[in-house]
């Protein structure tokens, strides 16, 4: 199975990169998480994207707040997947969704909510399941578990509104 790269832009997005990479642990699917700034290390940055193919790795994930160019940088240096995760920082993360989100054309990032670290890490599992039924199957089970938890809120609603 290719391994997803989580790539912050400081080590104070831990918090929020958390919630990925316990996400991918869930599923079972390796990773590599790093530190790397487009601004303070980008030939660093340019390096990893350059050879993260090479390397084993199927999706890039990066998370970065403020500017946000870690993502872009990132994506412009290979061809493979990336998702990128706005850190609210300032501007309660605008500045940091739109710095990801506004790639030029050619240079794709795939963009999850401020902060959505749970669902960068899904989106890089669906993508790494179209070519691994196990990892599919995975995801097709809590997808049903998901249906069958609403099913039973709902049904203790309609129980509740009976008794008001």
């Amino acid at each position: 199975m290719k391994k997803v790269a989580v790539i912050m832009g400081s080590d104070s997005d831990m918090p929020v990169v958390a919630n990925a990479i316990k996400e991918l642990k869930n599923y079972g699917v390796p990773y590599e998480a790093h530190v790397m700034s487009a601004h303070r290390t980008p030939a660093l940055a340019a390096e990893f994207a350059s050879s993260a193919k090479a390397n084993g790795f199927g999706v890039i994930i990066c998370a970065a707040g403020m500017a946000a160019h870690l993502a872009g940088v990132i994506a412009g240096h290979t061809t493979l997947p990336v998702i990128g995760i706005p850190i609210k920082s300032t501007f309660e993360g605008l500045d940091a969704l739109l710095a990801t989100v506004q790639m030029p054309s050619g240079i794709p990032v795939a963009t999850v909510a401020v902060n959505g670290a749970k669902n960068a890490a899904l989106l890089a599992i669906e993508m790494l399941a179209l070519s691994d039924d196990g990892l599919a199957a995975k995801l097709e089970k809590a997808k049903t578990d998901m249906i069958d938890g609403v099913m039973k809120k709902d049904t203790k609603l309609q129980e509740d509104l009976k008794n008001i």
